[in-house]
């Protein structure tokens, strides 16, 4: 399990002028099933994307298609977690 740590390095502006780009990404990365949940930080100054990739280099192909990747939008960090408890809901996540 991955989680995906998006940290804009330019003005807001900047980055609303390639937010249908990269939620076009996120669509066609969801209908791959390789990302469970995204959204935009509070304070919006970047965002996190859950992903079930099996590995990292997987993870790195998928971000370098990122518009926002592409154009100098975001900094990117990958953190590999193995999620070993979760509520109920969740419970299709754990890994032994």
């Amino acid at each position: 399990m991955f989680i995906i740590n998006l940290t804009y390095k330019v003005p807001l502006d900047q980055v609303d002028q390639y937010l249908e780009a990269h939620v076009q990404y996120l669509d066609e990365q969801y209908e791959l099933g390789n990302f469970l949940a995204s959204g935009p930080k509070i304070p919006r100054n970047g965002g996190v994307i859950l992903s079930n990739m099996g590995n990292r280099d997987k993870v790195w192909a998928a971000i370098a298609n990122d518009p926002f990747k592409i154009n100098g939008i975001a900094d990117y960090e990958v953190i590999e977690f193995i999620p070993r408890k979760t509520s109920e809901d969740l419970s299709f996540l754990q890994q032994s």
